[in-house]
């Protein structure tokens, strides 16, 4: 999640840290809650934030077990990098 801070932008990182938790994103009018919770909905640890502030929320798909993941080395668009 990226937040403007008042003296610029600052990123913030919410991540399902164990198997079986999941980041769950809750909007309100003026409010933006990023979680991450149990199996059975218990929240581990939260972030919120006034939604004016929030300059871009990032979601990454799930890890799907193969050998690459996130920060493999790939190029933006997912294929090999030049």
């Amino acid at each position: 999640m990226l937040v403007d801070t008042g003296n610029g932008v600052r990123g913030f990182e919410v991540v399902a840290s164990r198997s079986g938790r999941r980041v769950e994103v809750t909007t309100s009018r003026n409010m933006i809650e990023v979680a991450e919770v149990t199996r059975t909905g218990q929240p581990v640890r939260s972030a919120r934030f006034l939604a004016a502030r929030v300059v871009a929320i990032v979601e990454y798909p799930a890890a799907d077990g193969g050998p690459r993941g996130r920060g493999s080395g790939s190029g933006p668009d997912g294929g090999p990098s030049a």
